[in-house]
């Protein structure tokens, strides 16, 4: 029947293939944080609608905020570093918006020092100092 080593020289080469595809091949977390509106922590991002807005819900308060500027416009604020989730409703509850929200720190004016297993963030604007995070 089938030998050891015919059995090796068969699943080695799907081995191989299998890690390969794997890191070619972007995962779930990888696509979704494509489509996530972004947002950097304390800073805000208007939003603007083509359908006038009933509700807002922000599925984690403590990450972000939004704020009803007027009928078509809302203001997404990031609180805290995560994700959490945005639902905007319209007049007659259907979804206008159902997205993920990325809040993450501004990346280039920042630095991050390494100390073994500690780490610090300095805020580089325009001399670094360490930051102070919620």
């Amino acid at each position: 029947m089938f030998g050891l080593s015919t059995i090796r020289s068969t699943l080695v080469p799907l081995g191989a293939l299998a890690l390969c595809l794997s890191i070619l091949l972007p995962g779930p977390a990888a696509a979704s944080d494509e489509n996530a509106i972004k947002v950097e922590l304390d800073y805000a991002r208007v939003i603007k609608l083509d359908r006038a807005v009933s509700r807002v819900i922000v599925g984690n308060a403590e990450i972000a905020d939004a704020t009803v500027s007027d009928s078509k416009t809302i203001i997404l604020t990031g609180k805290s570093f995560g994700t959490t989730n945005l639902v905007i409703l319209d007049v007659d509850g259907t979804a206008i918006v159902d997205e993920r929200v990325l809040v993450s720190l501004e990346s280039h004016n920042t630095m991050q020092v390494y100390r073994q297993t500690d780490r610090q963030i300095m805020s580089c604007t325009p001399a670094c100092e360490p930051l102070e995070l919620p």
